[in-house]
């Protein structure tokens, strides 16, 4: 199931009919209860249900025929923690297990897109709402919707104060909107220097990947080369790559790196998406924060 995306604004949306919802820093999940249990499924389509247990459980209280989606986020010392999520996300069945108690996950849900068997995406965003809300908050955690508001001034509070408890911005929707399936339908304010950038190839090998080649979306479009990558990501784009249809190709490119010449490195087609730290010029270059494999 393609999963609604949202494009980035840089100054707070404003206007009769807009909802806001804090934007969790988090993996973009969908929570599937059928008759024969409880799938939960990335924004990639990679199924990752043996990840979360916890999350499987709780789901078991939903009707069959509902389908959820939102964020998974793990909150430490009063914050979401995006680098635990990861460390979740990664977890064998068995660790999964050992860190669902020690590292319990949360469902941040923002939609409802089936309910009782019920397609309810044609429906407007404001109905879905409501029905969100009647599902889950009898419920309880882990299972639960995300603030909304549709008071700009409470929004623009959210904004400034949030960030502290791990809120990276806010969602931007019309109350009388579909869910916009597979588009980027929604708008979202980020309060970082954060931007998506295009991984249109890697660094080192397929198993061992080193940095991406990125396209940023400043500048002139040429592509460089990150900093190095840590560990976790370096495994999670090696997953990645696992899992497209073709074998990893020998490097079939070459790319200049300050300081370090010319560079080979493997093309992705299709690109991935990363997070980057926001910068305009090749030196320093660009830090990944994380791969956009789910959201």
């Amino acid at each position: 199931m393609r999963v609604a995306l949202a494009a980035a604004v840089r100054t707070l949306p404003r206007g009769a009919g807009l909802a806001y919802e804090p934007k969790f820093d988090g993996h973009r999940l969908l929570v599937l209860r059928t008759e024969a249990g409880v799938t939960l499924q990335a924004r990639s389509g990679r199924i990752v249900t043996s990840a979360f247990p916890d999350l499987a459980a709780a789901a078991h209280q939903l009707p069959a025929g509902t389908v959820l989606d939102g964020e998974v986020v793990v909150w430490h010392a009063g914050r979401t923690d995006f680098a635990l999520v990861q460390r979740r996300a990664a977890a064998t069945a068995a660790r999964a297990a050992v860190l669902a108690q020690s590292l319990p996950a949360s469902y941040a849900a923002f939609d409802v897109l089936e309910l009782a068997g019920l397609d309810l995406r044609a429906r407007p965003y404001e109905r879905r709402r409501a029905l969100l809300v009647d599902l889950l908050l009898p419920l309880g955690p882990p299972l639960q919707p995300v603030p909304m508001t549709t008071d700009p001034e409470l929004a623009a509070t959210w904004y400034e104060t949030l960030p502290a408890s791990g809120i990276e911005g806010l969602v931007v929707k019309r109350l009388d909107q579909p869910y916009p399936t597979g588009r980027r339908g929604w708008q979202k304010l980020r309060h970082t220097d954060v931007r998506d950038a295009a991984v249109v190839g890697y660094t080192g090998t397929p198993r061992r990947p080193q940095a991406l080649v990125l396209v940023l979306p400043v500048g002139d479009e040429t592509p460089l080369v990150s900093s190095p990558l840590p560990s976790s990501l370096r495994a999670e784009l090696a997953a990645e790559v696992a899992t497209r249809e073709a074998p990893p190709s020998p490097p079939a490119a070459t790319i200049t790196a300050i300081g370090l010449g010319e560079v080979p490195f493997h093309p992705l087609d299709p690109p991935l998406t990363a997070e980057v730290r926001a910068t305009s010029a090749r030196h320093p270059p660009p830090e990944v924060l994380r791969l956009r494999t789910d959201l």
